[in-house]
C-alpha cells in the first residue's frame, strides 16, 4: 500500500484551497474517508466513478480499497494533486478533465458495470443524482450509488408520503431501486465546513416495474410536486389523460402530491404509457 503524506500536507504544497463557485468542501479525516469507501462492500478490482475528487482525499480511500477509479475533475488547480495520486497507485486511477454534467459516463467507463462514490460538489450534486436514475433503459450500468449531499437534500432523497421532505427525487429514488441513509457527515469534517450538515446516500438499483415510462413518471412527478400545495386534480391537468387515469385508479383527485406513494405515481404513469386503442 502506498505510504501517502497527510492530506492536508499535499493541498498546502499545491497551495489548494476550495473553490465556493465549484461548490467545494474537503474532507481530511482518512477514517472517515475510509467507511465512506466502504459503505457498497469490497471495491478490490472494480470500477468506480468519482465526481469532484478535488485534491483526491475520497480517491485515495478508494484507491486503497483496491478500486480502478476514474475520476472527473474541472478545476485545473486540483490535478497536479491527482496526478501524484496516480503515480502511487500505478495503473488505478484516471482523471479526466471535465464538466461531469456534459459526458457520457456509460462510454467513459467502458460500456462496463462501475460503482457512482462521490463527495459531489453541492452545486451539481442533485442534477447528477436525476441523470444517473432516469431513462428508459434499466438496470443501469451503475451498480450502486454512494453519494455526499446536504443533510436536506439526502432527507428529500429517503423520505416517505406524509412528510414534507417527501417529492419528487424521492419517488425518482425508490420506483425501481433501494435508496437508504447510510451515514451523517458532522460540518465540521470539511473544511471549510459547510454552513449545513451532510449526509451519505446509498442507492442500489432494482426491478423496473414492468409498462412503465421513466420520462412518463419523470413528468408526473415534474408537474405533481411543482404545484404540491395543490389538489391532483389541479397539479396533474396539464398532464393530458392523467385526471381520468386517477377515476381509474381510485385515487382520490383532492389528495395532494406528498400523499401519493410511490407504487400509486408507478401505476398512473403505467395508465398513461399505454398506447391508445
Amino acid at each position: 500500500m502506498a505510504d501517502l503524506p497527510p492530506l492536508r500536507e499535499v493541498i498546502a504544497r499545491h497551495g489548494l484551497s476550495a473553490s465556493k463557485a465549484l461548490g467545494q468542501n474537503f474532507l481530511f479525516d482518512e477514517q472517515l474517508l475510509e467507511r465512506i469507501a466502504a459503505i457498497p462492500g469490497d471495491l478490490a478490482g472494480r470500477q468506480v466513478l468519482e465526481v469532484g475528487p478535488g485534491p483526491g482525499g475520497l480517491t485515495r480511500a478508494l484507491l486503497r480499497a483496491g478500486a480502478r477509479v476514474t475520476a472527473i475533475e474541472m478545476d485545473k488547480r486540483c490535478l497536479p494533486a491527482l496526478a501524484e495520486l496516480g503515480e502511487a497507485f500505478p495503473g488505478q486511477l484516471r482523471v479526466v478533465e471535465g464538466d461531469a454534467l456534459k459526458l457520457d459516463h456509460a462510454r467513459l467507463m467502458g460500456g462496463e458495470p462501475f460503482a457512482v462514490l462521490s463527495n459531489l460538489p453541492y452545486n451539481v450534486g442533485t442534477a447528477l443524482f436525476v441523470r444517473w436514475l432516469g431513462g428508459e433503459s434499466w438496470p443501469p450500468l451503475w451498480t450502486s450509488l454512494t453519494l455526499m449531499f446536504q443533510q436536506e437534500v439526502a432527507q428529500r432523497i429517503v423520505a416517505q408520503p406524509g412528510t414534507s421532505a417527501y417529492g419528487r427525487l424521492a419517488v425518482l429514488a425508490k420506483w425501481r431501486a433501494q435508496a437508504k441513509l447510510a451515514m451523517k457527515v458532522h460540518r465540521s469534517a470539511f473544511t471549510p465546513p459547510p454552513k449545513v450538515m451532510s449526509a451519505i446516500v446509498h442507492v442500489e438499483p432494482g426491478a423496473m416495474p414492468a409498462g412503465v415510462s421513466a420520462r412518463m413518471l419523470e413528468r408526473l412527478t415534474e408537474a405533481a410536486f411543482g404545484q404540491r400545495r395543490k389538489m391532483l386534480r389541479q397539479s396533474l391537468k396539464g398532464v393530458p389523460g392523467a385526471v381520468d387515469a386517477l377515476a381509474a385508479l381510485d385515487i382520490d383527485p383532492q389528495r395532494r402530491a406528498e400523499t401519493v406513494t410511490v407504487t400509486e405515481f408507478a401505476n398512473l404513469a403505467r395508465v398513461l404509457t399505454r398506447p391508445s386503442s
